[in-house]
C-alpha cells in the first residue's frame, strides 16, 4: 500500500454526558485504519457505531479522546485545508447559481475570480453539469445537486475526500449514475477517499478496501481487499460473479437478518 494520506492510530472519542445522572458515551475505541494516496475506502457498521464520528475527527471537527489522526503525517487538532467533507445533503446556497456554489470554497481562501471560475466551470463540465452554471439549486434535479456539490467539494483539491452518505438520498438507478461520475472523477483527480455507507455493494463497487465496524463502541473487526478489477468502473464491477460473495461476507460479519431470524424463532 502506498504511503497513508489520512491515518486514524488507535483513536477513541467518547462524548460527556449532557445532563446531570447519564453517562458519557464512548463512541469508538481502538480504531487504527490508515488509507493510501489515491485509494478509496469504504467504512461500513451498524446505525450508532461511530462511522460519523470518525470523519468528523478525521476533518477536525472533533479531537479524539484517546489515540491521533494524521493527514500527510501531520496531527490533524483543527480543520484542515487538506481534508474536504461531502455530507449526505447537498448543502448548497440556495442564493447562489451553480457556478457560484462550486466556488464557494475557493472564494473563502480568496483566489482571484478569474481562477475561481475556470476551476469551478471545469469541474462542472466533468460533472457533467456544463450548461447549467447559471442556474439556481431550485432549478435543478436531486441528482444534479449533488454532482453540484461533488464539484464544490473537488474544486479546493483536498489531499482527502471524506463522504458521509452521499446517495443515500436519491434512487437507486440516479445512485449509481453518480456513483459512475464519482469513481470516475476520483480516479481522473488520483484523489483519497474514505466513504460512509450502508449500502453492502456500493461499498464493494467503489472501493479498494472496506473496512468494517461492530456495534458501539465501535471499533474495527475486519479489511476486506476487493480484489475486482475496474475501481473506476462500478456498472461494470456490479456485474461480476464475485460481488455476491462479497456481500455475503460482510452480511455474515454485520450479523444482517440474524436477529430477525431469532425473532421469528
Amino acid at each position: 500500500m502506498a504511503a497513508p494520506r489520512i491515518e486514524f492510530k488507535d483513536v477513541g472519542k467518547r462524548f460527556p454526558a449532557k445532563r446531570a445522572g447519564e453517562t458519557s458515551v464512548l463512541a469508538v475505541q481502538n480504531v487504527t485504519l490508515s488509507i493510501g494516496d489515491g485509494e478509496v475506502v469504504s467504512l461500513i457498521g451498524p446505525s450508532g457505531c461511530g462511522k460519523s464520528t470518525l470523519l468528523n475527527m478525521g476533518s477536525g471537527l472533533y479531537l479524539p479522546t484517546d489515540g491521533t489522526v494524521e493527514v500527510d503525517g501531520v496531527r490533524v487538532d483543527g480543520p484542515n485545508r487538506q481534508v474536504a467533507f461531502m455530507l449526505q445533503k447537498d448543502l448548497l446556497l440556495p442564493w447562489r447559481t451553480i457556478r457560484q456554489n462550486a466556488e464557494l470554497g475557493l472564494e473563502i481562501r480568496g483566489v482571484a475570480s478569474g481562477e475561481r471560475r475556470a476551476r469551478a466551470s471545469d469541474l462542472l463540465a466533468r460533472c457533467h453539469l456544463g450548461g447549467f452554471e447559471n442556474h439556481y439549486p431550485h432549478q435543478l434535479s436531486g441528482g444534479m445537486r449533488q454532482r453540484a456539490a461533488l464539484a464544490r467539494t473537488l474544486a479546493i483539491d483536498p489531499t482527502v475526500l471524506l463522504m458521509d452518505e452521499p446517495f443515500s438520498a436519491l434512487d437507486a438507478q440516479t445512485k449509481m449514475v453518480l456513483q459512475q461520475d464519482l469513481a470516475q472523477t476520483l480516479a481522473a483527480e488520483s484523489k483519497t477517499a474514505l466513504l460512509i455507507t450502508h449500502d453492502l455493494v456500493e461499498s464493494i463497487a467503489l472501493s479498494d478496501r472496506v473496512y468494517v465496524m461492530s456495534e458501539r463502541p465501535g471499533t474495527i473487526i475486519e479489511e476486506i481487499v476487493i480484489e475486482i478489477p475496474g475501481r473506476d468502473d462500478p456498472m461494470r464491477r456490479r456485474r461480476d460473479p464475485r460481488v455476491g460473495a462479497y456481500v455475503a461476507e460482510l452480511m455474515s460479519l454485520l450479523h444482517v437478518g440474524e436477529r430477525a431470524a431469532g425473532e421469528a424463532a
